[in-house]
This record gives C-alpha cells, sequence and structure tokens, in this order.
C-alpha cells in the first residue's frame, strides 16, 4: 500500500529495484545527489514518473536539489524489505541453479539464498560454494526451519509443480519460477516468471533481417 494507503501497481514495484540499481552505482561513485531529470536520462524513463513512482512512499526529494543518493537507496531498501535478512531456498542444481547460486555469494544483501535441494542422488552432498546440495524430500523441513520466505525453481518443467507444492506446503509465500509452465498456487502465493525461452520467442517477433522491427512495416 502507498503512504495515501492506496495499492500499487505491479510496475511501479518492479521499476524499484532499477532504481536502487542505478542509485547503488551513483554511491559507488560518491555522488552525493540526484535529479529525477539525470535518473531519467540514464533510465531512458520520464522524470515524472520517477517523482510519482517515489510519491507513493512519501516525499524524499527536495525541489531545486534533487533526491540525496544515500538517503534514497535506505528508503527504496526498506520499501522493498532490504533492509531486513530475507531466506531464499532454490530447488534445482542444475547449470542454472549454479549460477544463481554463485551470483548471490557476491550479492552485498540481505536476500541470499541459504539452501539448495535435487532430487539428483549425483548431486545430492556436493557443494556450491558453501552451500551443500540437500535431498528434495528435505525441503520442507529444511524451509520451515531456517524459515525460509522465497523459493526458487529451476528444474526441468514437469517437476515445476510438485516443488511448487512443496515449497507452499512449507510456508513459502513467493517463488520465482525458471521453469517453462505456469503454476498453481493460492492467492496468498506470489509467483514470478523469468522464462528465458518464451523471452527469447518474443523477442523474435520484432527482428527482421534488414534490421527494420517489423511491427513498424506494419503499421502505415
Amino acid at each position: 500500500m502507498s503512504k495515501q494507503g492506496k495499492p500499487i501497481s505491479e510496475a511501479v514495484v518492479r521499476r524499484l529495484p532499477v532504481y536502487l540499481q542505478v542509485l547503488n552505482d551513483l554511491h559507488v561513485r560518491d555522488v552525493q545527489t540526484v535529479s529525477s531529470q539525470e535518473l531519467g536520462r540514464k533510465l531512458d524513463l520520464n522524470p515524472a514518473q520517477i517523482r510519482k513512482d517515489l510519491a507513493y512512499f512519501g516525499e524524499f526529494g527536495r525541489k531545486g536539489v534533487g533526491y540525496d543518493v544515500n538517503y534514497l537507496i535506505e528508503k527504496i531498501r526498506g520499501i522493498l524489505k532490504l533492509d531486513q535478512p530475507m531466506k531464499v531456498a532454490l530447488a534445482g542444481a542444475g547449470n542454472l541453479g549454479h549460477a544463481l547460486c554463485n551470483y548471490s555469494s557476491y550479492v552485498k544483501d540481505n536476500m541470499k539464498i541459504t539452501a539448495v535441494f535435487d532430487a539428483s542422488p549425483a548431486k545430492i552432498g556436493k557443494r556450491i560454494n558453501r552451500l551443500e546440495v540437500l535431498p528434495i524430500e528435505l525441503l520442507q523441513e529444511k524451509v520451515r526451519e531456517d524459515g525460509i520466505q522465497i523459493g526458487i525453481i529451476t528444474v526441468p518443467a514437469a517437476e515445476a509443480q510438485n516443488v511448487a507444492d512443496r515449497f507452499i506446503e512449507a510456508g513459502v509465500t513467493g517463488i520465482l519460477n525458471f521453469a517453462p509452465v505456469v503454476l498453481k498456487a493460492p492467492d496468498k502465493v506470489r509467483i514470478h516468471y523469468a522464462d528465458f525461452t518464451t523471452q527469447l520467442l518474443s523477442l523474435a517477433y520484432y527482428m527482421d533481417k534488414d534490421g527494420t522491427d517489423e511491427h513498424e512495416q506494419m503499421v502505415d
């Protein structure tokens, strides 16, 4: 909910991490303040849209000065609940699972992958960085025991719903699904999809051999 008590659209929530990435880059370069116009140029967004998005959560900028970079980082992290530890479990210790675990280990944030599961006896017991791959049968027990809040699914499509059911039974209310399948879940469970195949196929629609957008060719 916004500061005014109104529901926040999904589009606004999805833009907040993008703002945070740019602000973190500015912080690394020791930039103290930034205007909505500067943020707009970096993100190819309308500055008015940025101001409107942030205004849902409070008044963070000063007219004629802009936003204090460190202060805005702190506020957006709080909005996204990144100011508190958030444990994540991953099911599927294949190549993608390895890559995500490796990425998580280097991210300096409170959201971390803290448990990895797989059904393959060949993978169980092996380590990805400091995480031991556990049997999928232990998923519910481990998730409950560690208070894990988010599950990531990188298993084959045929197994994705079974894994999702395990996560939901264990109390997870947020799932990031990389498997190319639509999952069934109660309304209280939020599911986001990251299907590379779908994204590539939809991108192909806009491609043309002569470099011209096909959509532009079709519209007079």
